[in-house]
């Protein structure tokens, strides 16, 4: 394989019942259900691998009314990769659900988006509405992290390795950054939560939690614009990420989809 070509990953490793009114911002009036999957991905390429964000843990999936269903360590380990010798972790934003599990990547440098830093120790979280996606133990961590000088700050966009890059595209929150990576299909934009659901980023639509609606939805045309095609767009959080892409192998079925 060229060292530039990537090997993509969605492993799942929680869901939540929700319906179609609450994953779009001012409602659905084709109110149903649309649960919403948690992800962690991760890319890989001759000797390099990168984790894209690190996911929750029991603990908090308890807390936060969460179903778990495996640690993301666990599906890690199905696609090969060992999380303690992982050496560099994409963290797209630092909500709950995507910068948890603290001890799982003991050699890793962290990556994030100086926004995101900014924002989530800034004057915004004194507003309940802003901390909720947050959690207190995370944010600590990360400042711990800069302090251990495992932190990376990134400002806009950035190649981080050959035929992999990191994009600002803010909105829903802050300091968000999408990974953009070239795969043997073309390339594939792993868009997190600037898109949660194909739905929201097709239909024009956020998802409620946003810190700046505008933002959101350039975000959908930056996402669509740095992929080879629409059909080259990963969502944060679709459980059809899952139907529309392949397993590793059959036993992985409905836990790891390939996205290459």
């Amino acid at each position: 394989m060229h060292d530039s070509l990537w090997q993509a990953y969605a492993i799942r490793y929680a869901w939540h019942h929700r319906t179609a009114r609450e994953n779009f911002l001012g409602g659905d009036p084709h109110d149903g259900p649309m649960p919403i999957n948690y992800y962690v991905w991760a890319v890989v390429s001759g000797g390099r691998t990168f984790v894209i964000d690190t996911g929750f843990d029991e603990a908090m999936a308890q807390k936060r009314g969460r179903n778990f269903l495996n640690s993301p360590a666990e599906g890690l380990k199905k696609i090969g990769i060992d999380p303690e010798t992982v050496e560099d972790v994409l963290i797209t934003h630092m909500h709950y659900d995507h910068c948890g599990n603290h001890d799982l990547f003991p050699r890793a440098r962290y990556h994030v988006q100086d926004r995101e830093m900014i924002f989530s120790t800034g004057r915004y979280m004194m507003h309940a509405h802003m901390r909720f996606p947050f959690d207190e133990e995370d944010v600590v961590a990360m400042v711990r992290r800069l302090y251990q000088g495992r932190l990376v700050f990134h400002d806009g966009d950035e190649e981080i390795a050959p035929g992999l890059s990191v994009h600002h595209v803010g909105g829903h929150s802050m300091g968000l950054q999408m990974v953009r990576v070239r795969t043997r299909r073309g390339w594939v934009v792993l868009a997190s939560d600037a898109a949660h659901f194909y739905a929201n980023i097709e239909r024009g639509i956020p998802f409620p939690i946003v810190f700046n609606a505008g933002d959101v939805l350039e975000g959908y045309r930056r996402a669509y614009a740095l992929a080879d095609s629409p059909g080259h767009v990963v969502p944060g959080h679709d459980p059809l990420v899952l139907e529309r892409y392949p397993a590793p192998c059959p036993e992985l079925e409905g836990w790891i989809a390939r996205l290459d």
